[in-house]
């Protein structure tokens, strides 16, 4: 059998897929010409990440089709309750890159109460002739001890933002429409264990008495942060995208930057990728990474293995 994994698989995936008398395909293949390589090679699996997606029209026109695979999360990319309904299994790794992304919440957080990202941009022009003056310019920085992040959407990443901020001695406030309230287990390196309950509150609630606000939800029709949310958030605040662009209100965002109401945002996702808005990757109150949460070694080789060890139960 045949898997294409037209965005790129890790070895260990391929290697696990391999030994198991698979035949793995790592060829790009253009969006236009999905179609017939999959039919002039027969392909049985389809795995694809965020660029390539899998539409009614690809699963109509593919018949060798038996498997459709999404390395991550969302499966926006996918219209998964027609595959199914035509008898495909649709599978993905919801698990796996949560750290990932987890983490670089953080670096973006980091950064930011920091003023890192701003740094890091004039550091190299003048840093050599301006020192003094850049040194003023960011020596009023804030701990992120004791301060409370407000984490919209609290599935298994949200969980795992709320972990290292309660390891950071962060207060926590979750608002998910589906979770009530969730355990929190903290692991540590020797073995010990600590679990503290976070019960969730309405999004209003959490955005008035956050200090930082990060979103994890699935794409959405509607903004879950636009002007309005804005006005209702503390002066200074600030606000982390990791999830999916159009979540927010890039245009409101940028306003509340220039006029203070918040002091720095953290963007992994955009509404316009991939050619986020000028205004977006220009304002130097923003912290940038070009949608890169899942793009680590270690959740790259998770997700490959995960993928691997499902497609195996089912077509092995």
């Amino acid at each position: 059998m045949k898997v294409l994994a037209n965005d790129g698989v890790s070895q260990s995936g391929i290697d696990a897929l391999e030994k198991a008398g698979f035949e793995v395909i790592t060829t790009k293949v253009a969006q236009e010409q999905l179609v017939s390589f999959i039919n002039e090679n027969n392909i049985d699996v389809l795995l694809v990440r965020s660029a390539t997606t899998a539409r009614k029209e690809l699963i109509d026109a593919c018949p060798s089709l038996k498997v459709i695979g999404r390395g991550g999360v969302g499966m926006d990319n996918i219209d998964v309750t027609y595959a199914r309904e035509k008898g495909l299994d649709v599978i993905n790794t919801p698990a796996a890159s949560s750290s990932s992304v987890a983490e670089l919440v953080f670096a973006h957080l980091f950064g930011g109460v920091r003023y890192l990202h701003d740094a890091n941009r004039n550091m190299p022009l003048d840093g050599d002739s301006r020192f003094k003056d850049l040194k003023k310019n960011y020596a009023k920085g804030s701990e992120l001890r004791g301060k409370t992040i407000g984490i919209i959407g609290f599935g298994r990443i949200g969980r795992e933002v709320a972990k290292i901020a309660l390891g950071c001695g962060m207060k926590v406030i979750a608002s998910d429409s589906y979770v009530g309230e969730a355990d929190i287990t903290l692991d540590f390196y020797d073995g010990q264990k600590v679990t503290l309950k976070i019960k969730t509150a309405p999004v209003d609630e959490l955005i008035q008495h956050s200090d930082f606000i990060t979103l994890h939800v699935p794409a959405q029709k509607d903004y879950i942060i636009g002007k309005a949310e804005i006005s209702k958030m503390k002066d200074g605040a600030a606000i982390i995208n990791a999830a999916r662009g159009g979540v927010i209100d890039e245009v409101a965002l940028v306003e509340a930057l220039d006029s203070g109401k918040l002091s720095f945002a953290g963007l992994d996702t955009f509404e316009q990728e991939p050619t986020p808005a000028i205004k977006v990757l220009m304002n130097h109150r923003i912290s940038l990474s070009p949608h890169i949460g899942a793009a680590t070694n270690e959740a790259q080789d998770r997700i490959g293995t995960e993928l691997a060890s499902q497609i195996i139960e089912i077509l092995g």
